[in-house]
């Protein structure tokens, strides 16, 4: 694998493990509202997505109420759902290491701002990140329009550029931007639902992560 310029995350599933907290909120929050919950499958496919682009997708049959669903949701997330939501194993160690051979490391995700700002702060993970997109920031995914706001930011090129995320909307959004893409399985989707979008590979865990990219380096240098 080549040394990339520039490696950009996807947050929920991928560097933290949040995908049952967002399936449990967004469970929560619809029955607040009165509405029958989605599947555990159809919100875990929305995942990626901004929270109002979710709810659209999820409830289409409940315009009216969908302020009230994404207000709920909000407040489930940040106020009231306990669910765990820790980091994956090794992923600052990952981190600490791109850091240091020199990677430029940024964020693009659907949580909102605010969500983002909290959770950089929370994780103590913002020291690694020169640059990050939220849903508040540029379209939601998958419109390219969050990397190619990074790229722009960072002069960085396309194919310098490398994106890691656990679901087909991060996949299809690289692939509209142009850029690399790499799969990883602890969050939503597997392997094979993946690799319809070409990624350059697909990993299980961020030791495997860690050494496709910290090989890279060693191998130019």
């Amino acid at each position: 694998m080549k040394q990339y310029k520039l490696v950009i995350f996807d947050w929920d599933g991928t560097v933290m493990d949040s995908v049952p907290k967002i399936v449990n909120c967004m469970h929560q929050s619809a029955l607040a509202c009165g509405v029958a919950p989605p599947s555990d499958e159809a919100i875990k496919n929305i995942i990626g997505l901004s929270l109002e682009c979710a709810v659209a997708t999820l409830f289409t049959e409940h315009k009216t109420l969908h302020s009230e669903l994404i207000a709920g949701y909000k407040h489930q997330y940040k106020h009231l759902d306990v669910t765990p939501t820790p980091l994956f194993a090794d992923v600052e160690q990952t981190l600490a290491a791109l850091h240091a051979q020199g990677t430029l490391l940024a964020v693009a995700t659907g949580k909102g701002r605010a969500g983002l700002e909290r959770l950089l702060d929370e994780t103590k993970l913002r020291k690694y990140f020169v640059a990050t997109r939220s849903s508040d920031d540029a379209l939601s995914k998958p419109a390219p329009d969050m990397l190619l706001q990074l790229l722009l930011e960072l002069n960085v090129s396309h194919a310098d550029a490398l994106m890691i995320g656990d679901t087909k909307i991060d996949m299809a959004m690289a692939k509209a931007a142009n850029v690399d893409r790499l799969g990883v399985t602890m969050g939503v989707h597997n392997a094979l639902q993946l690799s319809g979008f070409a990624p350059i590979a697909t990993v299980d865990s961020y030791q495997q992560l860690h050494g496709l990219l910290t090989n890279a380096a060693e191998l130019v240098d």
